[in-house]
């Protein structure tokens, strides 16, 4: 029955420091969160469009904006069920696709991966893509990654209004019953899509940028690397297929920062204005005026954002998310809820560390650096 992440871990402790955390956390995490996600779209549309960067940037901004400011938690819903039916729907198609182009044989499309990965990127040892990747070279680095993407999820603002919005607690582990089966299925696809990625792009001119290879001496995908699951979705279905899946990344994308707006506008306007500024003193018709105005501002920054960070990988900015919201807003969500002797002090500071340490060591990074 509560709205927000705030409204649950100051249920019992002193409300105004607790909120002024939880909204900070939350709004940093939509922040983190909103780069991968205006990035993809920036991506997307210059790639089926052929418009420029920013401005595709700019245009998937307004979109979001019109979308929540008129639609609002109802129309996002309605998104966001479509989009998981259509997303489990073609990575399903996708993936059988590149199985049955292997004889329905993990060995055989492992053997082939090697093979084609060899020879696009003229290397003997092809077979070091079957060991860890770049980002887990060591068990401390996986464990870190698996910690975060399993925390982090339980830790991420616009997922959480979701679960506290239900009627009851019943329904609340109904719902995580059947989204982690859904999102176990998708990721079991996932590892498929890759390596179908490998045997139908990486040697095929037609997707590949070879003057930008030639500048940087990597394969280079053209639209940029990011863009793999859309050219293996030509490679597979043809232009139908590839419209098929890059409608549904777009409305992916749509969903997902239409609910991370909401989630940073509920801090802003529910918790930093309306609790912690306001004191509860406030009508429903200055919270929502401000709620529009933080959807505006909100924008503008996520615009800027996605412009900023052009060149960055998605999937390496969505994990910076999901750490953010492991270390800063997981443990005190947790300790609010199952543990009696957790008091303000302990929360308040507990969560500046989270916050402040997943910040920093992000920012001391070589990643950043």
């Amino acid at each position: 029955g509560k709205f927000n992440l705030s409204d649950v871990v100051s249920f019992r402790l002193e409300e105004k420091p607790v909120r002024t955390l939880a909204a900070l956390s939350s709004l940093v995490v939509v922040a983190f969160y909103l780069i991968a996600q205006m990035v993809g779209a920036g991506q997307l549309i210059k790639l089926l469009f052929g418009l420029n960067y920013n401005i595709a940037v700019v245009v998937v901004g307004l979109l979001m904006t019109a979308y929540v400011l008129f639609g609002g938690m109802l129309a996002t819903t309605w998104v966001q069920i479509i989009k998981a039916v259509m997303l489990l729907s073609g990575a399903t198609f996708m993936a059988f696709m590149v199985m049955k182009s292997v004889d329905f044989s993990f060995s055989n499309m492992f053997d082939q991966a090697i093979v084609a990965y060899g020879q696009a990127h003229n290397v003997t040892d092809a077979v070091k893509i079957m060991g860890p990747g770049k980002l887990t070279e060591n068990p401390i680095d996986a464990l870190s990654l698996g910690l975060a993407l399993m925390f982090g999820t339980a830790g991420l603002p616009h997922i959480l209004m979701r679960f506290f919005t239900v009627k009851d607690a019943k329904e609340a582990r109904k719902s995580v019953v059947v989204a982690t089966g859904f999102i176990g299925y998708f990721y079991l696809l996932t590892f498929i899509i890759g390596f179908g990625a490998i045997l139908f792009i990486a040697n095929n001119p037609q997707f590949l940028d070879v003057a930008k290879s030639a500048l940087t001496g990597q394969l280079e995908l053209t639209g940029g690397n990011n863009m793999a699951a859309i050219h293996l979705s030509e490679a597979l279905g043809g232009d139908l297929f590839m419209g098929f899946i890059s409608a549904v990344a777009l409305a992916t994308i749509l969903a997902v920062v239409a609910g991370l707006t909401l989630s940073g506008v509920s801090a802003i306007s529910h918790d930093l204005y309306a609790n912690v500024f306001k004191k509860g003193q406030t009508t429903p018709e200055s919270e929502m005026k401000v709620s529009r105005y933080a959807t505006l501002g909100l924008a503008v920054f996520a615009m800027i954002l996605g412009i900023l960070f052009e060149k960055q990988n998605v999937a390496f900015m969505v994990g910076l998310a999901f750490s953010v919201a492991a270390c800063a807003n997981f443990p005190v969500l947790v300790l609010s809820m199952f543990w009696k002797g957790l008091t303000t002090r302990g929360a308040v500071i507990g969560g500046i560390v989270g916050l402040v340490g997943a910040v920093g060591l992000i920012i001391l990074s070589k990643a950043v650096w």
